[in-house]
């Protein structure tokens, strides 16, 4: 089933207004704004294969212990049932930003033993301390103001910068690259991501995965068109029917990446 935040389920939405109100309790004045980017605010939303993505924006820089609480939250609310990744960034940051970017805040998947160490031996002064500036948040801001939800707070056109054509493709570079050596290892992410990184420099649209599997049906070699019809429907489902090729899949590694390679020069 495909989700958008207007249609999503009730367990989603009830997810997302549990957050706000929890993010609210703990920044307190300081609150700006709570925003959602990604699949659930493109309309490509996957229960079994999406994450929630959230920017949360505060006046001022948060306090260790505002961290720590945030950290305690996140780690509760993610994965049960949904991966949620989360960046929080503060007014100055983003009047001054630059890529990359740095952040007050970040919580993925990927860091929970590091929190959950951080916290269970009182560590957590040291939260995050491995892994700002970020890359990646040129991206989550270029997707916000272009298809972001404002849940709550100030508007979107209000709080985020303009995100540069060259930022966004510095952004988005290495995750596919690293979708180019990955592409057997995890043939869904990998192929679709590299897909939608193709159609946005080809066409400068900015899509969900689910939108970059459809375009690449579509416009494709027809030679590719059932690789991506097979990881379009196990992106979609739960079941996983098809199985992919090595072969398969580096035709079309091959051959974004040889398309990208001409349009990056």
């Amino acid at each position: 089933m495909t989700n958008s935040w207007p249609n999503c389920s009730t367990e989603i939405k009830e997810l997302i207004f549990t957050l706000l109100s929890d993010v609210k309790k703990i920044i307190k004045e300081g609150f700006v704004g709570f925003y959602i980017h990604g699949s659930l605010a493109m309309g490509g939303f996957h229960p079994d294969n999406s994450d929630i993505d959230i920017l949360i924006v505060t006046q001022n820089s948060i306090a260790v212990e505002t961290k720590k609480k945030l950290a305690q939250l996140f780690l509760y609310h993610s994965n049960n049932p949904f991966p949620i990744e989360v960046s929080s960034m503060n007014e100055q940051q983003l009047k001054n930003w630059s890529h990359p970017s740095v952040y007050d805040f970040h919580y993925s998947e990927y860091w929970r033993k590091c929190f959950e160490k951080r916290l269970a031996t009182g560590t957590y002064r040291y939260l995050n301390n491995q892994i700002k500036p970020d890359p990646d948040l040129s991206a989550h801001i270029k997707i916000t103001t272009n298809r972001g939800v404002c849940i709550e707070g100030r508007p979107i056109s209000e709080v985020f910068p303009y995100v540069p054509h060259s930022y966004y493709i510095s952004s988005i570079i290495g995750d596919f690259e690293e979708c180019l050596e990955n592409i057997e290892k995890d043939p869904i992410y990998c192929t679709l991501n590299l897909i939608r990184v193709l159609w946005y420099l080809e066409e400068g649209v900015i899509a969900s995965k689910e939108e970059a599997g459809k375009w690449g049906i579509i416009s494709l070699p027809k030679e590719m068109k059932s690789t991506i019809q097979k990881v379009s429907y196990n992106y979609s489902n739960t079941d996983k029917t098809y199985y992919l090729e090595k072969s398969e899949l580096r035709l079309v590694k091959n051959y974004i990446a040889g398309n990208v390679q001409a349009l990056l020069n």
